[in-house]
């Protein structure tokens, strides 16, 4: 069978390709700590687990409206930030904040058209853009900046092609969070170039270790080409309920990613839809012990990482990842690939493969995100899996050296 060309040139998954090869040796019975995926490890909320009983013995298993429920969309409403005046009809409701982001890229983008991305990025950006038929233009971020785009980058790879930008804070997989002062200067460069697009994407909005959150939906003369993505899944550990959105105040871009999803899911599950509507106006205690408990594992994860010589990782201010630069442990790396006959690159991706069958503990390669010093670690997962991942990993890497 002939296969597109456009599914051959897309990359698969490096989280999800990773989390299933750690399940896979688990079920060998191999003891795999994995720390691939964003999923935190709670369970949803007892409100919101209800409110999906209720829906389903309430028979709510009939098709939606495509856009999602009117209650949902107006929960939706009351979360965002009320400056913006959001209403109902700016909200679509997706099967997760992927297909909302996937929906935005198709629907704004065209053949050639570019797409700015700052990297370190989530691995889905840059693959999405290319089966809209975009041009991903990555512009590798530093530490030293503390993994941000600045706007000389940005005014730099700006050009007449250049069609949206997309920005998520807290960033998936620094953890790093653009303050107000920042953004400023990045929606400064942006008001010059009205046929820019901006999406947002503020899926972690709710889990961050600084004072301020500041979302894009703030700088309301933009807004009319901002599009803001969130769901229910990090925040409230909904991760398998599938319920994400979008908000724009566009109504053409509202109106063609309807057109969209009403061609190709119809609509986000409807059982879901509702356990999200009781996440949002429910008690969001649940929400902040959570945000608690990935405060205490950020702090013991960093402490952990900083035991370890040559390794080099910026604090997270959000998101529940550490991204670790353990490039100077490629060259006695590279050397033990050589002693056991590995064939493969040295880099990352090398790295992980090494930590998975060595340590037995599963991570994400950095290239994956456009990196390839780093390595991925999430730490939404127990506190006893974080020590011991950690312990594994500092016992693998100084036996390398050795």
């Amino acid at each position: 069978m002939q296969i597109s060309n456009r599914i051959q040139h897309v990359a698969e998954s490096g989280s999800l390709k990773m989390a299933a090869r750690a399940k896979e040796m688990q079920a060998q019975g191999i003891d795999i700590i994995s720390l691939t995926l964003g999923e935190p490890d709670f369970a949803a909320p007892d409100n919101v687990k209800k409110a999906a009983i209720d829906a389903v013995a309430a028979d709510w298993s009939h098709y939606g409206p495509v856009p999602g429920y009117p209650s949902l969309r107006q929960a939706i409403v009351h979360y965002l930030p009320q400056s913006a005046g959001f209403d109902a009809d700016d909200i679509v409701v997706s099967a997760g904040a992927k297909q909302s982001l996937y929906n935005s890229v198709m629907c704004v983008m065209n053949a050639g058209d570019e797409a700015i991305i700052p990297t370190p990025s989530w691995v889905s950006y840059g693959e999405m853009v290319k089966l809209a038929d975009g041009v991903p233009v990555i512009i590798p971020t530093k530490p030293e900046n503390g993994w941000k785009l600045t706007t000389d980058q940005l005014e730099q790879h700006i050009t007449d092609r250049t069609r949206l930008i997309i920005l998520c804070s807290p960033n998936n997989p620094t953890g790093s969070v653009y303050n107000r002062r920042e953004l400023d200067a990045l929606v400064d460069v942006l008001r010059r170039h009205p046929n820019i697009v901006v999406l947002s994407d503020e899926i972690y909005q709710k889990i961050l270790y600084v004072d301020e959150y500041v979302s894009m939906a703030e700088y309301t003369d933009i807004l009319d080409r901002t599009v803001i993505i969130n769901g229910v899944s990090k925040a409230y550990a909904m991760t398998g309920y599938r319920i994400g959105w979008l908000a724009s105040k566009n109504k053409e871009l509202v109106k063609a990613v309807k057109k969209l999803q009403g061609q190709s899911t119809t609509c986000a599950c409807t059982v879901a839809q509702r356990a999200a509507e009781e996440g949002y106006i429910g008690n969001q205690a649940c929400v902040e012990l959570m945000r608690i408990e990935y405060a205490h594992r950020k702090e013991m994860i960093m402490k952990l990482l900083g035991d370890i010589p040559h390794i080099r990782c910026t604090e997270p201010q959000g998101a529940f990842y550490v991204f670790p630069d353990v490039s100077d442990y490629y060259p006695a790396l590279g050397r033990w690939m050589k002693a056991h006959g590995v064939e493969a690159e040295i880099g990352s991706a090398a790295m992980t493969e090494y930590l998975l069958t060595e340590a037995h503990v599963a991570c994400v390669s950095g290239a994956d995100f456009g990196e390839d010093r780093c390595i991925r670690l999430s730490y939404a997962t127990s506190r006893e899996n974080i020590r011991e991942a950690i312990r594994r990993i500092r016992e693998a890497l100084i036996l390398l050296t050795k």
